[in-house]
């Protein structure tokens, strides 16, 4: 049934800004609001099963000087949704956590505290959240797999070689080139981001393409790896199939539309010099920015001068045709192949945020460039309700919120966990003392993290809003 699990919904909002930034976060919000509760339910549940009172239960957090949106007491528990939406929370009995309120720890030990239960059902209910996560991104991931399959661009269809951006120039790659490997790996996909991981995580050095007929192997400097993770080479398209510049839609208002330049329109030629690619006009346009041009376009069997003035890029006002120029392939999964396919996706996912986080630790890439904030995280999500990147991005984020809760941080999953295989191995517990003091450490430690993160996403916007 290949057809039914093609069908899916994408609702655009197209030119209202303000729709989009609401479409986007309210898509972000859902997200994670469905990643914080069914983390937080990892380790609720557990607590309950142990027979351990849960006090509170809330999706976001409820700090002063602020009260809880909405709340409501069932049983002994209250479950709330909090203001700030960096995060969730229960609150189990006898636990020493972010809440620092350790008025019940001053009393002995009751039955139904965390803190009088053997180490291993404490130490169950502490990697329920992250196994939680874990088990979600990879599920994501597989049923994604089993509904949308895997869109790819064979790099054989790609009959002109591919279009080259400059940052790739430096390195010796011309436009046209066909690469057919990066390092020791097959590229028989068009995907920019493999590219990007084998040179700057796996340490590539060298990319084999096909030019003129011939097979060449060109070297790539250590030094390249830093310079495609930078904040700048991240918001270019570093590779894309090199086809003739076919207009396939027009911006109402722009000089293209007003010129009279219509859809299916090819563009060869700009002030009399012939243009056979996308990047010929891209190059020669960089040099009439603005200013009164002549565009020859063909139309059908006719060629037609079109006189307009470009805008301040250059630019004309036209979405590009690309889909037709190369073959478009999906890979199809049963639902048996798709879930492990996607605990594969995850775990390989997962290993290239660890290598990413060893780069940033020996300075190959920049922290400053690729740390992000809640505001980064917000980025990520689309401006229309397009399903099939949502559920990507919260698998991809579900994985790196169970990593990040594994680090060996006080007030993280992972600290708690660290003190509690301590405890199993040499049977000796961590006094609440010295629990209060490390969760109080962690907390205001991830507070300057978090900052510090808030505060690169502030900076990154100043520099593109005025610079």
């Amino acid at each position: 049934m290949p057809e039914l699990r093609k069908r899916f919904f994408v609702i655009q909002v197209y030119n209202q800004p303000s729709l989009q930034m609401i479409v986007q976060i309210s898509l972000f919000l859902l997200s994670l609001s469905l990643l914080i509760v069914l983390h937080e339910m990892g380790h609720f549940f557990p607590a309950k099963w142990f027979k351990i009172r849960v006090e509170k239960f809330y999706l976001f957090f409820d700090f002063a000087p602020f009260n809880a949106l909405w709340k409501i007491k069932r049983g002994e528990t209250e479950y709330g949704i909090g203001w700030l939406p960096l995060g969730g929370y229960v609150k189990i009995s006898g636990m020493v956590d972010e809440s620092m309120d350790t008025e019940a720890l001053k009393l002995p030990p009751q039955p139904w505290e965390f803190r009088s239960k053997p180490a291993w059902q404490r130490l169950i209910i502490m990697v329920g959240g992250v196994t939680v996560n874990f088990i979600l991104g990879f599920l994501i991931f597989g049923m994604m797999l089993f509904i949308y399959g895997e869109e790819y661009i064979p790099t054989s269809s790609l009959n002109n070689g591919m279009q080259i951006d400059s940052v790739l120039m430096t390195q010796g790659l011309r436009n046209g080139d066909l690469i057919t490997k990066v390092g020791d790996r097959n590229f028989d996909r068009l995907d920019p981001m493999v590219f990007v991981k084998e040179i700057a995580l796996n340490n590539a050095r060298s990319v084999t393409v096909v030019r003129d007929g011939q097979s060449l192997v060109l070297p790539i400097s250590a030094e390249f790896g830093t310079k495609l993770t930078s904040g700048e080479v991240q918001k270019k398209m570093l590779l894309l199939p090199r086809v003739p510049f076919e207009v396939a839609d027009l911006q109402a208002g722009k000089p293209a539309e007003r010129a009279g330049i219509k859809k299916g329109d090819v563009i060869i030629g700009l002030n009399g010099t012939p243009i056979r690619f996308y990047e010929d006009y891209a190059q020669l346009a960089n040099q009439f920015k603005g200013q009164a041009v002549t565009i020859k376009v063909l139309r059908g069997t006719d060629s037609l001068d079109i006189n307009l003035t470009l805008m301040e890029k250059g630019t004309l006002g036209v979405a590009r045709e690309l889909k037709r120029f190369f073959k478009l392939e999906r890979q199809h999964y049963s639902f048996f192949e798709a879930l492990p396919a996607g605990v594969n996706k995850g775990i390989n996912f997962l290993q290239d945020q660890i290598k990413a986080f060893g780069q940033m630790f020996k300075g190959k890439i920049s922290a400053k460039d690729n740390l992000g904030s809640i505001i980064s995280i917000g980025n990520m999500y689309p401006t229309s309700f397009d399903w099939e990147a949502f559920w990507n991005i919260t698998a991809s984020l579900s994985i790196i919120l169970a990593f990040m809760n594994l680090l060996p941080i006080p007030a993280l999953d992972g600290g708690y966990v660290l003190f509690l295989i301590w405890e199993v191995v040499t049977g000796r517990k961590v006094s609440d003392k010295f629990m209060e003091k490390a969760v109080t450490f962690g907390f205001f430690l991830l507070l300057a993290l978090m900052i510090f993160a808030f505060s690169l996403d502030i900076w990154r916007h100043l520099i593109s809003r005025f610079f």
